[in-house]
């Protein structure tokens, strides 16, 4: 077996892509690899890019600037954080990395595609290279497609957690037909099916949406002591946000005879540990139990 793997039981094996660098880990890594190169021919010196207060990606791009040599802007949702006292982990580590951030309402952030906010944007900022939430392009699929090599073609499944649709278009694009590519969804809403048609060039996959937990950034005891117990039996850690609630989409799928009898299955850890600080913030102050 793959020494890069971790062995969970006879049937689930961990690709931890979340070891593969210290703060651009998992697949913001292979997101950005592409997409820094792009920026670095076109001869730009900023990035710019969005997400919530509590990103894996704004912290990734971030680090990336830094590391790299980009000035970097994050076009944060929320503009309630504008007057806050204090800043989360996730936003005071990209503080700390250099980036400049630009608060704006949930309302104005639903049209953060729309080319005459982006044209307000450069009006603002000057000329930069932009990176959409999640860091999903093109380029950002491509860097995913590495993913999974010539040694994974074992596994009968490959899963992984779902944003933006990034990372299981580029699994879907690199798998072998005899595989599945099963997506996890960390947001409520079907809205994600058309993003993965747009890059995906494979129909072998399905979206399984009832492990959202409510919805982004929505968590409850039952997923907090799932996440404590597994990282207690296996030295794994997950996040709340995603490998937490695929994992233990996983082991219900299992007890609901999902799978078929005999088939291995691969997950794929995409990172985001560094969301733990700032999501036990939230616990503590809702005084639920919080992740160890």
């Amino acid at each position: 077996m793959d020494k890069t793997l971790i062995v969970i039981d006879n049937h689930v094996f961990i690709k931890p892509e979340y070891l593969n660098h210290e703060f651009i880990s998992g697949n913001k890594l292979r997101k950005l690899k592409y997409n820094l190169k792009e920026a670095k021919r076109l001869k730009k010196n900023v990035l710019l890019t969005f997400g919530g207060a509590f990103s894996n990606h704004i912290a990734a791009v971030a680090y990336a600037g830094k590391e790299y040599g980009f000035e970097t802007i994050g076009v944060i949702r929320g503009e309630e954080l504008v007057n806050s006292a204090k800043l989360n982990p996730t936003l005071a580590f990209a503080r700390e990395c250099g980036m400049t951030f630009k608060f704006i309402s949930r309302h104005e952030y639903r049209t953060k595609t729309d080319v005459l906010f982006i044209e307000k944007l450069r009006n603002e900022f000057g000329d930069f290279y932009l990176i959409p939430e999640g860091g999903t392009n093109v380029l950002a699929v491509k860097g995913c497609e590495e993913i999974l090599t010539v040694a994974d073609k074992k596994f009968d499944y490959i899963c992984c957690p779902v944003g933006t649709g990034g990372t299981i278009s580029g699994l879907i694009n690199s798998s072998y037909n005899t595989q599945k590519i099963i997506g996890f969804p960390a947001l409520k809403g079907d809205f994600l099916q058309e993003e993965i048609i747009k890059f995906a060039n494979n129909s072998n996959w399905e979206l399984i949406s009832e492990y959202h937990f409510g919805g982004y950034a929505k968590i409850n005891e039952q997923l907090v002591h799932f996440i404590n117990q597994f990282k207690s039996r296996h030295k794994v850690a997950l996040d709340p946000i995603y490998t937490g609630k695929m994992m233990f989409g996983i082991y219900d799928l299992l007890d609901k005879g999902y799978f078929k009898k005999g088939s291995k299955i691969l997950a794929i850890h995409t990172g985001g540990l560094q969301g733990i600080d700032g999501m036990n913030e939230k616990l503590r102050q809702q005084n639920m139990p919080i992740i160890v």
